[in-house]
């Protein structure tokens, strides 16, 4: 293909390569140049015009485009329409992507003007999503090249580019349970795998509770393979740590096999993979109760999908099997999987909600919200710390001495009034969660009073909020001692909007002990709230200015 400016006489049949005006008439890109073009041109004096001028052997960009991702569709995958020089390869079902690297890697080292771009290896897709895309870069491509792009394609058998289709499979849940282990928990755990099992066009034909021990696990596996169970998942009480606990023993028991232990994903890391009498085992760790994706839903997808899967696969698995976002590196993902509110929204966001409706009564005749403290107002510290932690919005609830109070609060906050202030704490909390959007995945509540927590503190309750790890309530701790203010995860706030009287949410933390994260802080700044004229001179005796 021959390529630049060209005297206008010699145009005819060319393809004009740049969008312009020309003898104020507009040309598009791409336009085949006609005798009339030229002769238009000519008349008003345009002597130039820069053309592609295909050669013998020459493929246009569409056509090459075209016969490149036709050789490339394997099974499941449909080839779109031609259009400047791309075509598509969109996914005929759900199913998990099919793609050799090293074919693809081929294609694209022929020719840098012909390239291909695909998803991962044993990504997840859904009907009609695009896989693979081909672009033709220039205008035109050798055809010399295009074969040779071609075999590439076909070189090897399976190095297509496809979608492996989930076969429908019956599938049996076994939960354990340890003393002291909520209810609720298990139920979510029935919920959330049969929804990940439905969504990948099986049933979830059995399912049961059993007491955490070896000989019960044996059991009611042998139950589940009876019943006709292609596939029977564990979710045990306590983590598996080892290839003879509690969970693995009682898969041998009942005749299984362990094939693997162990896998380089996270979430995910304490998976078990097991077989019996052409069953495949699988005994899922802790985070397979969060409807978050983690080696649980690759392996099963995999396997649905009839990916054959054995301990040197999964140990093929760690790149790319760091799932969950790290508070030091923060970076949204999308996913494929069977998704929370938490996944859409990428790293969970949070608000806060400040309780301020108080009336001071132990601090006198001044509201202690008022009182400067280093320069601003004492509600002013709690809002600071909240909005530079990275909580939006920040939600402050107001009750007595309310105009004043918001006048404190400024106007970057969400003001919330409790004209029920008076019959106690609870009624504020009620009125800020219900402020808090749907989106949000959480808040942290605050107390106006405590001036000595910091962004600092805050910031490491939200880096310690982990549903994986059952680490929903967040609260801060000084010489083992708990403090304010407190993570929920939003889940409670049904509960937390249901209490009366002049109470926070302490006994809550109590009654979900199993979902409560201590986070030990490097100041007892957590457990001073300055509520009393003694406090505030405390305050200003640790050298902090108290007053104008």
């Amino acid at each position: 293909m021959k390529f630049g400016p060209v005297p206008v006489s010699d145009a005819e049949g060319a393809l004009l390569v740049h969008g312009q005006t020309l003898g104020g008439q507009k040309y598009r890109k791409g336009r085949i140049l006609t005798a009339e073009d030229i002769s238009r041109l000519a008349a008003d004096g345009v002597e130039t015009v820069t053309v592609a001028i295909f050669e013998d052997g020459d493929v246009g960009e569409n056509d090459a485009a075209r016969r490149l991702a036709d050789a490339m569709s394997g099974d499941g995958v449909r080839a779109g329409v031609a259009g400047t020089g791309r075509v598509n390869l969109f996914a005929m079902h759900d199913g998990i992507a099919d793609i050799d690297p090293a074919t693809i890697d081929k294609i694209n080292a022929v020719d840098e003007g012909i390239t291909a771009s695909t998803l991962h290896p044993w990504d997840r897709v859904e009907t009609g999503q695009v896989v693979a895309t081909v672009k033709i870069i220039p205008f035109a491509v050798a055809e010399a090249n295009l074969v040779r792009a071609e075999q590439s394609a076909f070189a090897s058998n399976g190095g297509r580019v496809g979608v492996r289709a989930y076969a429908p499979r019956r599938i049996a849940l076994v939960q354990t349970r340890l003393p002291g282990l909520p209810e609720r928990l298990i139920a979510k755990a029935e919920d959330v795998v049969r929804t990940r099992v439905e969504a990948l066009g099986s049933e979830l034909m059995y399912s049961c509770t059993i007491a955490h021990t070896s000989d019960g696990i044996s059991d009611v596996i042998g139950t589940a393979r009876d019943v006709g169970a292609d596939i029977i998942l564990v979710v045990g009480a306590s983590a598996t740590t080892d290839r003879r606990d509690v969970v693995p023993a009682g898969i041998e028991m009942a005749g299984g096999h362990i094939l693997h232990f162990g896998m380089p994903v996270d979430p995910g890391n304490l998976t078990v993979l097991a077989e019996l009498d052409g069953a495949t085992i699988l005994a899922l760790p802790g985070s397979a109760r969060s409807s978050r994706p983690g080696g649980n839903d690759i392996l099963l997808e995999r396997i649905l999908a009839g990916i054959p899967v054995d301990g040197a696969h999964i140990m093929r698995m760690g790149v790319g099997g760091l799932l969950k976002e790290i508070p030091s590196r923060p970076l949204p993902r999308t996913k494929a999987a069977p998704r929370d509110r938490r996944a859409e929204s990428g790293a969970p966001r949070f608000a806060a909600v400040i309780l301020a409706a108080g009336q001071s009564r132990r601090m006198g005749a001044e509201n202690k919200l008022l009182i400067p403290v280093d320069g601003k107002p004492m509600i002013r510290h709690a809002i600071d710390a909240a909005t530079q932690a990275g909580a939006s919005p920040v939600i402050v609830v107001t009750g007595h001495e309310a105009e004043r109070v918001a006048e404190a609060a400024g106007e970057d906050v969400v003001l919330i009034h409790n004209p029920d202030y008076a019959t106690g704490l609870s009624s504020s909390l009620k009125a800020g969660l219900g402020a808090v959007p749907d989106e949000r995945d959480g808040a942290l509540v605050a107390l106006g009073d405590m001036p000595r927590v910091g962004t600092a503190h805050l910031k490491k309750l939200i880096a310690a909020f982990d549903p994986d790890e059952d680490h929903i309530i967040c609260v801060p701790t000084w010489n083992g001692k708990r403090g304010n203010p407190v993570l929920w995860d939003r889940q409670f706030f049904e509960d937390m909007a249901g209490l009366g009287g002049d109470v926070g949410a302490k006994h809550l933390i109590g009654d979900n002990a199993d979902v409560v994260c201590e986070v030990p802080m490097d100041d007892d700044g957590v457990l001073l709230d300055v509520d009393s004229p003694e406090a505030l001179n405390a305050l200003a005796k640790s050298g902090v200015k108290i007053g104008d």
